[in-house]
């Protein structure tokens, strides 16, 4: 069996989609039939996210942590408990391809760290132009990359397990659950092969999330080209 864990807060504008993504990739003819369970995990959800998720086929588990670490790490369990083989790690604001789980088991690895895709950046308003053409020039969406995202992530239970599991961090919780996969002797593919296209949006579930990163980028570009505002003085004579 497979285990798809997707991590959320107050996400009911967006669960559903992710929902129906990874139930379509969840009977892909390349999985000959193997069951695949999926859960939500709601993280202090006060808004719809839990009901529609649930319509939408996945089942739920309620937490109040507020912190992603936890929430994937719960889920996580939940998965192995039901009997999962593989873990496979989403976010409620992406959507993966219907071949994702075939593409991440194709890779033959212990786990998978794919790369991710936006295609509407338009949450940045005038900036778009701009922070699209930073991700472009700056991203590497290819075979041997070297990023790391939670909303793309795969890894056997076997390994997961040896490597600890996801530590309970508010942040890169993905980050330290690959360093410890590599410590274990892991073997990991770094690949595009298993497709998800993720939002580019400005309010960041997590402090220091790709949203912040993003943020930050766009930050820096607009100091880059910004005029200087001000000028020397004029030495006296």
């Amino acid at each position: 069996m497979i285990g798809i864990v997707i991590p959320a807060h107050n996400e009911a504008l967006l669960i559903g989609q992710a929902v129906d993504a990874v139930m379509a990739a969840a009977v892909h003819p390349g999985l000959h039939g193997e069951p695949v369970e999926i859960v939500v995990v709601l993280d202090a959800c006060s808004d719809l996210t839990g009901v529609i998720a649930a319509r939408a086929g996945a089942r739920t588990v309620s937490l109040r942590a507020r912190n992603v670490g936890v929430a994937r790490a719960v889920g996580a369990e939940a998965m192995l408990a039901a009997g999962a083989r593989w873990l496979a790690f989403t976010d409620a604001d992406t959507v993966v391809s219907p071949s994702w789980l075939v593409d991440q088991l194709a890779q033959d690895a212990d786990a998978v760290c794919g790369s991710i895709g936006v295609n509407d950046w338009s949450a940045h308003g005038v900036h778009a132009e701009a922070i699209e053409a930073h991700f472009l020039r700056t991203y590497a969406d290819v075979d041997g990359h070297s990023h790391i995202h939670g909303a793309n992530l795969g890894v056997s239970a076997a390994a997961y397990r040896r490597a600890g599991g996801f530590r309970h961090l508010a942040c890169s919780e993905d980050v330290a659950l690959v360093r410890a996969l590599e410590a274990t002797g892991a073997r990991i593919a770094w690949s595009a092969k298993p497709r998800v296209l993720t939002s580019s949006r400005r309010d960041a579930r997590a402090r220091g999330g790709f949203a912040d990163a993003l943020l930050d980028a766009l930050a820096a570009s607009l100091a880059a080209v910004a005029p200087a505002t001000a000028t020397p003085p004029v030495a006296a004579t």
